[in-house]
């Protein structure tokens, strides 16, 4: 099975690639030579991902690539914060600009805060070669550190502690993120339906 994962993002693309079932072959975005920038104009995670994946089926129809591909599939994830009634959610990756900026910000907003409790959820959509679309979803539970601790991952991983553990996404390995992760989660209820 060959299938389109609509991102750009080498470190999910690596994740998603480690987390697949042998015979599911990941493609990206660059291995079918789909170089525009998609736009992520939605107010959910939901309709971000199922823009981002109706806009490369619709490409791959058109150019006639979709023939040799099974689907296509792209994902969205936001970081919802408890005592910020959700945010940052759908702007999680543009919230205060860069990983290091939307980092700091979420420290500084949660100085004062005694309920750091938040998640990672991530929706992905997938559109099958015979036009169904289908929309499944991951959660991991946890909570904001006071500081950030380890090297690894990237985005918010150095802040984010998952139910469980006592250390963040940053100091855990990726073998052990990503069997309890919000996109493993999500995957996971991807390959069940593949």
């Amino acid at each position: 099975m060959k299938l389109v994962f609509a991102s750009n993002n080498a470190h999910k693309l690596a994740e998603v690639r480690q987390m697949m079932p042998e015979g599911v072959e990941v493609l990206s975005l660059s291995d079918i030579g789909f170089h525009q920038e998609i736009e992520e104009t939605g107010t959910t995670l939901e309709q971000n991902s199922e823009i981002k994946a109706e806009t490369v089926e619709k490409w791959l129809r058109v150019t006639g690539y979709g023939l040799s591909v099974d689907g296509v599939f792209a994902d969205d994830t936001g970081l919802e914060i408890d005592a910020l009634g959700g945010k940052p959610g759908v702007y999680t990756a543009r919230w205060a600009g860069e990983p290091a900026a939307n980092r700091k910000k979420a420290l500084t907003e949660l100085a004062d805060k005694e309920d750091r409790g938040a998640q990672f959820r991530t929706v992905i959509t997938l559109i099958r070669a015979n036009g169904e679309k289908l929309s499944v979803s991951g959660i991991v539970r946890g909570r904001i550190a006071k500081e950030e601790y380890g090297e690894g991952g990237f985005g918010y991983d150095p802040v984010f502690i998952p139910e469980g553990y006592d250390k963040t996404f940053g100091e855990l390995t990726a073998a052990i993120k990503n069997t309890i992760s919000h996109r493993a989660r999500a995957l996971q209820a991807l390959v069940q339906i593949l």
